[in-house]
C-alpha cells in the first residue's frame, strides 16, 4: 500500500511539473489553442523514442551492444524502411528523429519548414500500407506557420525551439516500460486539464475519468475479456481506452473502434491509442457523420459500447427521407426528433451491438420523459426488452455543463423482463468546482447493478407492466423513491422549549424593571 502511495505521488509530482511546463509554453496563445502544438510535440517525441527503442533492442539482442539508430546516417537506416512500415505503421530516418531535429532546433533558421516536412514525410511514410488511414492527416491541425505562434518567423521558430525542449523536460520515463504507460498517461492528464480550463468546449471531446471507469465496468460485468470496444461519438478515445485498464492488457482481442464528426478530436484520438501503445492494426477510427453516415457497417457487433454521446444536438431526422428505412432506425417506427438527436444514438447504438454485448450510454435525462416520437422509442425499447438499468448520476460531473445525467445500459440477451433503477445522485464528492466520482462510489454502483435487488432509496427492479402502466416513462424518480432528509421535529418538545424560553424572558424582563426602579429611586430630583 505504502508502494502504492508513493508510486501515486510521484505520478502526480510529474503531472504537475508537466503541466506548469504547458502551461509555460503557451506564452499569451489561448491553452485551449495551444493544446494541439504541446499534444503533437509529445506525440512526436513518443513515436521517435518508440521506434528508436524497437530497433536498438532488437539489434542489442543480436550482439551488436554499441547500436544507437539515432547515430544511423539515413542512407543506412533506408534499407530498413519497409520491414519497419510492416511492423509498426511508420518510419522515421534518424536525421529526423525528435531527439536530433531538437538538438539543431536553435540554430535551425528554418525550423517551421523542417518540422513541416518531418510530420509530412511520417505521414506520408504509411502510404500505401496496412497503416496509411491511422496516420492521414495525423499533423493537419499542427500550424507550424500560425500567427498564434509569433507574428515573424523568427519568433515562430523562437517558440517552436522552446516547444521541442519543454517536451523534452517532460519526465516521461523509457517508452519500453510499458507498464509505467507514461506518455499515455501525461496524455490524458493533459487532455483533462485543458478541457476543465475549456468550459463547454472541453467536455465536447473529453470524458472525465471517474465516468469512463464506471461505464466501462457496468459493460464488463462477468467478463475477463471483449471481442472489441465501440464508441460512436468517440472523442479524444479516453473511453474507450479505459478498457483495457479496467480488464487488463490484451482483454481487446480485436481491437478499439470508434467514429468522430470533428476532425482535430478525431487526431487526437489517434494520437491518444498510440500514445498508450495500442498497434496501428488494432484499432479502426473513423471521421463521419456516425448518425448520418455509420463507417462500421461491414463490421460484426460490438461486445462492449460506450459513449458520452453529445446532448440533444440537431440532425437530420424526417427531413431526410432514407433515414426512417434505415435498418438501424426502422425498427422504432419513428425517428427522434430533429432538435434532438439523443434516442438516434441510443438506436445506432442498439443496431451495432452483439447479441451478448453491452451498452452503457451516457444520456441527457429529458429523453427518459418526454412525450413524442421519444416516447415511442423508448416504447420500443421496453417492449423488446433491451433496457437493463438506468443510473440517475449526480450533477456537475461533466466539464461544461453541471446537468445531472442518466446512464441507459442496454443489453440483448436479458435474462429476466424486468429494469433496474439506480438513484446515484449522492455516489460523489466535491473536487473544487465539480464533482467526482470515488472508487468507493463506482464499486457501489456497480455492486449494486451486479446484485440486482431492491435497496430502499437506492435501487429497485421494476417489471415490465409497472413500467408500461408509467407509460413507458424511465426516469428514477419515478420507480425510487427519495431519502426524505430534512430534520424531523418533536412539535412538544419545541413547545415545551418555547414555553421555557418564553418563561425565562418575563423574569429578565421583570429583574431589567426592578434595576431600572432602584436607578430612578435614587436620582436626585431635577
Amino acid at each position: 500500500m505504502a508502494a502504492d502511495n508513493k508510486r501515486e505521488k510521484e505520478r502526480e509530482e510529474v503531472h504537475r511539473a508537466i503541466w506548469a511546463i504547458a502551461d509555460e509554453l503557451r506564452g499569451a496563445v489561448d491553452g485551449w489553442d495551444f493544446k494541439n502544438y504541446v499534444l503533437g510535440t509529445m506525440f512526436y517525441r513518443y513515436i521517435s523514442e518508440n521506434l528508436t527503442a524497437y530497433i536498438d533492442e532488437g539489434e542489442i539482442e543480436a550482439g551488436n551492444t554499441d547500436f544507437s539508430y539515432a547515430r544511423m546516417s539515413d542512407a543506412d537506416a533506408e534499407e530498413a524502411r519497409e520491414g519497419l512500415v510492416q511492423e509498426k505503421g511508420f518510419f522515421i530516418p534518424p536525421s529526423e528523429l525528435f531527439c536530433n531535429v531538437r538538438a539543431r532546433a536553435s540554430i535551425d533558421e528554418n525550423l517551421n519548414e523542417t518540422l513541416e516536412r518531418v510530420f509530412r514525410n511520417i505521414e506520408n511514410s504509411a502510404q500505401g500500407s496496412q497503416s496509411e488511414a491511422d496516420f492521414a492527416g495525423l499533423f493537419d491541425d499542427f500550424d507550424v506557420n500560425s500567427n498564434k505562434l509569433g507574428s515573424t518567423v523568427a519568433k515562430r521558430n523562437e517558440r517552436l525551439a522552446k516547444l521541442l525542449d519543454g517536451i523534452a523536460a517532460m519526465n516521461l520515463g523509457s517508452v519500453k516500460e510499458h507498464d509505467i504507460d507514461a506518455f499515455g498517461d501525461a496524455y490524458e492528464y493533459l487532455m483533462t486539464m485543458y478541457a476543465s480550463n475549456a468550459g463547454k468546449s472541453g467536455g465536447e471531446f473529453f470524458t472525465p475519468a471517474d465516468i469512463s471507469e464506471l461505464l466501462t465496468r457496468l459493460g464488463t460485468v462477468g467478463k475477463k475479456k471483449i471481442n472489441k470496444v465501440y464508441d460512436p461519438a468517440c472523442g479524444s478515445g479516453s473511453l474507450l481506452l479505459k478498457t483495457e485498464k479496467v480488464l487488463g492488457k490484451d482483454a481487446v482481442e480485436i481491437g478499439f473502434f470508434g467514429q468522430e464528426i470533428n476532425i482535430t478530436t478525431y487526431n487526437l484520438c489517434r494520437i491518444n491509442l498510440f500514445l498508450h501503445d495500442i498497434g496501428f492494426d488494432k484499432f479502426d477510427i473513423e471521421c463521419e457523420d456516425t448518425l448520418i453516415n455509420p463507417q462500421h457497417w461491414d463490421d460484426e457487433p460490438f461486445e462492449l459500447i460506450v459513449s458520452n454521446p453529445p446532448y440533444s444536438i440537431k440532425w437530420a431526422g424526417d427531413d431526410n427521407p432514407l433515414l426512417i428505412n434505415d435498418p438501424r432506425f426502422a425498427p422504432a417506427g419513428v425517428l427522434a426528433p430533429k432538435s434532438k438527436a439523443d434516442m438516434a444514438f441510443i438506436m445506432h447504438s442498439l443496431s451495432w451491438l452483439a447479441p451478448n454485448g453491452t451498452a452503457a450510454i451516457v444520456c441527457f435525462p429529458g429523453i427518459m420523459y418526454r412525450g413524442g416520437a421519444e416516447q415511442k422509442i423508448r416504447k420500443y425499447l421496453v417492449d423488446n426488452n433491451f433496457v437493463d438499468c438506468i443510473i440517475q448520476l449526480p450533477s456537475n460531473l461533466f466539464f461544461g455543463t453541471s446537468i445531472a445525467t442518466c446512464i441507459m445500459v442496454m443489453k440483448k440477451g436479458k435474462t429476466d423482463n424486468k429494469i433496474l433503477f439506480l438513484d446515484a445522485t449522492d455516489e460523489c464528492v466535491k473536487v473544487t468546482n465539480n464533482n467526482r466520482l470515488t472508487q468507493e462510489n463506482i464499486s457501489h454502483i456497480v455492486d449494486a447493478f451486479t446484485k440486482r435487488e431492491d435497496v430502499q432509496y437506492f435501487c429497485r427492479l421494476v417489471s415490465y407492466d409497472e413500467v408500461k402502466d408509467q407509460n413507458y416513462n424511465l426516469s428514477v424518480s419515478t420507480y425510487v423513491e427519495a431519502e426524505d432528509k430534512r430534520e424531523k421535529i418533536d412539535i412538544k418538545k419545541l413547545n415545551a422549549e418555547i414555553k421555557t424560553i418564553v418563561a425565562r424572558e418575563q423574569v429578565l424582563r421583570d429583574e431589567i424593571d426592578k434595576i431600572i426602579a432602584e436607578i430612578e429611586e435614587g436620582r436626585p430630583d431635577e
